[in-house]
């Protein structure tokens, strides 16, 4: 490959959000020309999805991700519920007010519930991008299978 094309082919695989950013690269270690290298990439691109039913464009999607406030699940109403019993009892015996200190409890629950649902979000978006890095690393480590059989070199 000339080094004009080269540097072409690197600049575009250094672009951010280029499809092949992530993709390992693969150097002729045969002397194999360009129009080969094209066609054993895009037969080894068909191949991985074949085999392991992930395209490339799957791989390469960034991981979706929970945004907004973190209201899920109930768990502000499930925490309003317990907080309000608790402080039903423990306003009661206190100090004679059950109502009281079912209100505070309740809004001790609410705050409770919210960081449960915040803590729940954040696990919830570590699991996604967990799972796009397993994705991207099993549709990655077929392509190098497949070029490095066809004489390939990848890095």
């Amino acid at each position: 490959m000339n080094p004009i094309r080269m540097a072409v082919l690197g600049l575009l695989i250094s672009l951010p959000g280029a499809s092949y950013a992530q993709q390992p690269v693969a150097y002729p270690a045969k002397g194999q020309s360009t129009e080969t290298q094209a066609s054993d990439a895009a037969y080894c691109r068909n191949w991985t999805q074949s085999q392991t039913g992930i395209s490339q464009q799957m791989a390469n999607q960034p991981a979706a991700q929970q945004t907004g406030p973190a209201v899920g699940g109930g768990q502000r109403v499930r925490g309003a519920a317990r907080g309000a019993a608790a402080g039903a009892v423990i306003g009661g015996v206190a100090n004679n007010d059950a109502g009281h200190g079912a209100g505070v409890g309740a809004t001790a629950g609410v705050v409770a519930g919210g960081m449960r649902a915040r803590q729940e979000k954040r696990a919830n978006n570590a699991a996604a991008v967990n799972q796009q890095q397993n994705t991207l690393a099993t549709f990655n480590q077929a392509y190098g299978s497949c070029m490095t059989g066809r004489g390939y070199t990848i890095r």
